[in-house]
């Protein structure tokens, strides 16, 4: 029983933070079973892929409804995340788990980095007549895929990285908001609130694809999955609903702080 309430509160945390980073609450779940309850790092993934649906299935409707997150972007990079989910399920069988854990660690720090030194770009201020006729004769992928404020840019750049997120989802069971994240924030230009709000659309997506893989390898332990699951809806349906009074400095120092701790953790797990 004592188990069993340890995994629905690691499961509100989760999900807690999943929903207000966009990530899923994978990142948090598959440290979580391996470290705290030493699972097999290929099982804690399956679990971890359950948990993130259930994350997106929470707090997208709360995005959504909002007005915050960009569904157009959303779903057209979604398409090459699928693909890239479904080429992963098929080869994170093969792949040693050593390798997976180092993996895991390297990107989390990478991405911290990145995070930690990016600022959001300054809200499109022009409202001359000029700039006005120049949008609207703008019909590039990025501009129909923009929002208000801000402008889609790097958009091919865009799918190599969803394409990447898609893999890395499927690998290490975090949903690909590690990396959707970091793309759109970084690289395309979009706002981090913005971008977390996406993500946690495209994540649910992400990681049906791959854990029906999973599902059918018997890479899924439902006496876990089970009470994990329950507490990430209860984290995420909190999270997605207190989102928009978090200071968006406190959201990306919470986003590295949390990356940095767990790339330590892993890194530790891979080498030893």
């Amino acid at each position: 029983m004592l188990i069993v309430l340890l995994l629905v509160g690691g499961g509100v945390a989760a999900g807690l933070f999943g929903s207000l980073l966009g990530l899923g609450g994978g990142i948090l779940i598959v440290p979580l079973l391996t470290l705290g309850f030493g699972m097999p790092l290929i099982t804690a993934v399956g679990i971890s892929l359950v948990c993130v649906i259930v994350t997106s299935s929470a707090a997208a409707g709360v995005y959504l409804e909002r007005q915050v997150a960009n569904l157009r972007l959303g779903m057209t990079l979604e398409l090459f995340t699928a693909m890239g989910a479904l080429s992963g399920g098929l080869i994170a069988f093969l792949v040693p788990e050593r390798f997976l854990e180092l993996l895991f660690a390297g990107l989390l720090t990478y991405v911290a980095l990145t995070m930690a030194r990016r600022r959001d770009p300054e809200p499109d201020t022009d409202t001359s007549e000029e700039a006005d006729q120049a949008a609207a004769d703008d019909d590039s992928i990025g501009a129909r895929l923009s929002g208000p404020g801000y402008r889609v840019r790097r958009f091919g750049l865009g799918v190599v990285g969803s394409v990447g997120a898609g893999v890395v989802s499927a690998l290490l069971g975090i949903g690909g908001g590690l990396i959707k994240v970091p793309v759109m924030h970084v690289v395309m230009g979009v706002p981090l609130r913005v971008a977390t709000a996406t993500s946690n659309l495209m994540i649910g997506i992400t990681a049906s694809a791959s854990a029906i893989i999973y599902l059918f390898r018997g890479g899924i332990d439902p006496y876990v999955a089970a009470p994990t699951a329950i507490g990430v809806f209860l984290g995420a349906t909190l999270g997605s609903r207190t989102a928009h009074r978090i200071d968006i400095r406190v959201l990306r120092g919470l986003f590295v702080a949390i990356l940095i701790y767990t790339a330590w953790q892993m890194l530790q797990r891979g080498l030893t």
